[in-house]
């Protein structure tokens, strides 16, 4: 059995690496390493896959939410409300532009943002929502879309995780993530589903004035070079990193299917064990691409496990071991900790398994016998 990775990024690029070196080698041919062909040609080739009017490709995932707000035009002090359980960079980019992040507790079954725990947070000074589709499941998108226009509140979707999941309405009908809101943000960090040899991201909008204004924001606030008509950034994807992931766009549906083949046996072989809660999926699990496959440890020390499958080689992560309502830079004493019971609980009890395309049935074999092991013993 071939050494065990978190991400297998290298028998990933074997695969498709012929077309990688042709791709790459056409942007060094033709030095438009910036706005080039290829930048336009993914733009346009992930507009028709995600079946949405605008995407504007940016320098990283986390500038895709800054400038997605920007685009918003909020004023400083305005609320928006996100998810306590979740990476920085979601409350991070709310706080560089002065607005006041509202965080809230999140649903213990899929880890997204609670719509009860949203409605309570809304008051006159909230002026968006910022579900976070995290670990590739999507957030209960309908409830929040009512919400928000029942209050008249933006839809920004942090859709860094999830990029490929399908969400299906009530009624049948169903939609990519990131396609639902007013706008949305993804990452292309290289571990992503869809990820890039490098940073980058992109924007997401079917709003055609929105796009109007992003466009000008990620190059300077230019329409027309050196007139400045938006106050902007300089966030650009370059055509290098365009050029890996026009490839690898191709490949996305059976990357993600992979993924979902290799939770649904790990489910299989870890499901019935009393101290383990595998992750949630509805359905077919089409609304869950399997970014992460997290567990929650229930009534056992979650470290413990950790040091065990480090033991044996076997690489795992904590995602997150801190709510950021207690993060030093977002802590402050208007925050009622009592108000995030499941968030809490989760930092002590997650733990995601290696997952990625590559991954074998004989390594998940392994890893889950491993893991039952670890309870049998203690």
């Amino acid at each position: 059995m071939d050494p065990i990775q978190m991400v297998d990024l290298k028998k990933q690029y074997d695969f498709i690496k012929d077309e990688i070196k042709d791709a790459m080698q056409e942007v060094l041919n033709s030095t438009s390493f910036i706005n080039g062909p290829l930048v336009h040609e993914f733009q346009e080739d992930l507009e028709s896959y995600l079946d949405v009017k605008h995407v504007i490709p940016c320098a990283n995932g986390t500038d895709a939410l800054q400038i997605a707000l920007m685009g918003l035009k909020l004023k400083p002090g305005d609320e928006v409300i996100t998810a306590d359980f979740t990476f920085a960079s979601t409350v991070e980019v709310i706080s560089l532009l002065k607005l006041k992040p509202v965080l809230v507790d999140v649903n213990p079954k899929t880890f997204n943002i609670d719509p009860i725990a949203i409605e309570r947070a809304i008051n006159s000074k909230t002026k968006a929502i910022i579900p976070v589709h995290l670990f590739g499941q999507s957030a209960d998108m309908e409830q929040i879309l009512a919400l928000a226009k029942k209050n008249n509140l933006y839809v920004v979707e942090d859709n860094a995780q999830a990029i490929g999941a399908d969400y299906i309405f009530s009624d049948g009908t169903k939609a990519k993530t990131g396609t639902l809101g007013n706008i949305s943000a993804t990452s292309f960090f290289p571990s992503k589903n869809l990820g890039a040899y490098g940073d980058g991201g992109a924007i997401i909008t079917n709003d055609d004035d929105l796009a109007h204004i992003i466009r000008g924001i990620v190059n300077h606030g230019m329409y027309k070079r050196y007139y400045h008509d938006e106050v902007g950034v300089n966030s650009r994807l370059d055509s290098l990193q365009a050029a890996v992931l026009k490839v690898k766009l191709k490949y996305l549906d059976f990357y993600n299917e992979r993924r979902k083949e290799a939770a649904i046996f790990y489910t299989t072989l870890l499901r019935d064990h009393p101290k383990i809660i595998t992750p949630f999926r509805k359905r077919n699990c089409n609304s869950h691409v399997f970014h992460q496959y997290t567990l929650r440890i229930l009534k056992s020390n979650r470290d413990l496990l950790v040091d065990y499958l480090n033991v044996h080689k076997i690489p795992c992560g904590i995602y997150y071991p801190v709510p950021l309502h207690k993060q030093k830079a977002y802590r402050t004493s208007k925050i009622d900790s009592s108000s995030f019971i499941v968030s809490k609980q989760l930092v002590n009890e997650v733990i995601s398994l290696p997952m990625h395309s590559e991954l074998t049935f004989n390594q998940i074999e392994y890893i889950s016998k491993t893991i039952i092991r670890f309870f049998d013993k203690s």
